[in-house]
């Protein structure tokens, strides 16, 4: 027989309350009796909650509603600037730092470049800290409008000690991150770097509601993060998802892992842009003009099939294990989608006994390589918009 657990007063304000800001958060603006309706709570209830939300400053009353009679209905406003926080995404060639509100649009957004040969984390540590100082201080922002910092990171990561467990492409591990928490004054959260972006892609996703999904980030590595009934699934190790170090080609090329034939040296960003400037003997790090090369030259068709192949496989072996509802491609590769997705399909569908393209959808990202740093900075927010962490 199944257990129901009895909630106390304190805590079912709790919940209407984060439920009322996060129905404002989708709709911005919307009148009390609609909440009402909506939530399926008296117009009492939230009338309270929305006094207690206007006056943390999430929430705002503005104007009055047509009515067809009797007294007009109050407006309600959702306030994105009401609170801010810092997402960083944290990769082997460079560091993102972006102020971002409420509404997890950016505000303003830093960027730079690290050494092949990673500086000292306290260092980089240092400069992140120094960047988000001169923002803070550029945008006049109180310091207690902020709300915290999230570190998107291409590892894997114990959020809840703040602890980096090892990171084979940053060449770092067991790093720390609460000595740095009480350098910055700022709280703490961090994450994998696919994690992350599964978990805005989720949150901000306005089309069919997908419970099981999984994120496939390609960037210089390859991560995935992995929804579960809207539940971010970490495993029992907190290392699920790490689909990057799969092997997909036998004795294949040698890995920072230390194994060989990985997924990510063969379907990353970073192995498509070695192959075509290996093959093209140029020193180029935009993928914009080799896909453009991709409709006249047989050369660029081939190293695209030859990723398409790669890419297609991983792909498959991640459907079998995990059998989701969507997968979801992210990244900057996202923005060439027009030249390879319809092949990729066919490959992944229509030479794949299990699964059908209509039992398990395949699209790119709309939030291309900003996903992780939005997820880093939606992390931050979760106490606000959510009664449970969502994190399994």
């Amino acid at each position: 027989m199944k257990k129901f657990k009895i909630l106390d007063q304190e805590t079912i304000k709790q919940i209407n309350k984060k439920n009322i800001i996060h129905l404002l958060y989708k709709k911005s603006q919307i009148t009390k009796q609609e909440i009402a309706k909506e939530l399926h709570i008296s117009i009492p209830t939230v009338i309270s909650n929305v006094n207690e939300l206007i006056e943390e400053g999430y929430l705002d009353e503005a104007g009055v509603a047509e009515s067809t009679g009797g007294r007009k209905p109050i407006i309600v406003r959702f306030l994105p600037d009401a609170r801010y926080s810092f997402g960083v995404c944290i990769t082997p060639s460079k560091i993102r730092i972006a102020l971002i509100n409420l509404k997890l649009q950016i505000i303003k957004e830093e960027e730079f470049k690290l050494s092949e040969d990673i500086e000292s984390i306290d260092i980089i540590m240092n400069k992140i800290k120094q960047c988000i100082d001169q923002l803070v201080s550029s945008f006049n922002i109180p310091k207690d409008k902020i709300i915290g910092v999230g570190f998107s990171l291409p590892g894997t990561v114990n959020e809840e000690e703040l602890l980096l467990v090892n990171a084979p492409n940053l060449k770092l591990n067991n790093i720390d991150f609460k000595k740095y928490e009480k350098l910055y004054g700022y709280k703490f959260f961090i994450e994998n770097e696919a994690n992350a972006a599964a978990y805005a892609e989720t949150f901000l996703n306005t089309d069919k509601v997908i419970k099981n999904l999984v994120f496939v980030s390609i960037t210089e590595g390859i991560g995935t993060g992995i929804m579960i009934n809207d539940n971010l699934y970490k495993g029992n190790n907190k290392r699920a998802g790490e689909f990057g170090h799969m092997t997909i080609v036998k004795d294949g090329k040698q890995c920072n892992c230390g194994k060989k034939g990985c997924f990510e040296l063969y379907a990353s960003e970073k192995a498509l842009i070695n192959k075509y400037n290996e093959e093209f003997n140029v020193e180029d790090k935009n993928l914009k003009e080799f896909f453009r090369l991709t409709k006249t030259e047989e050369k660029a068709k081939k190293i695209l099939y030859s990723y398409i192949d790669y890419l297609a496989e991983g792909i498959k072996n991640i459907i079998l294990i995990t059998d989701p509802e969507k997968i979801i491609i992210g990244g900057k590769i996202a923005y060439y989608e027009d030249y390879f997705k319809e092949l990729l399909m066919k490959k992944v569908f229509e030479e794949n006994s299990f699964y059908t393209k209509e039992e398990c959808s395949l699209s790119f990202s709309k939030l291309k390589e900003n996903a992780s740093i939005l997820g880093a900075a939606l992390m931050t927010m979760q106490e606000i918009f959510f009664t449970n962490k969502k994190i399994i």
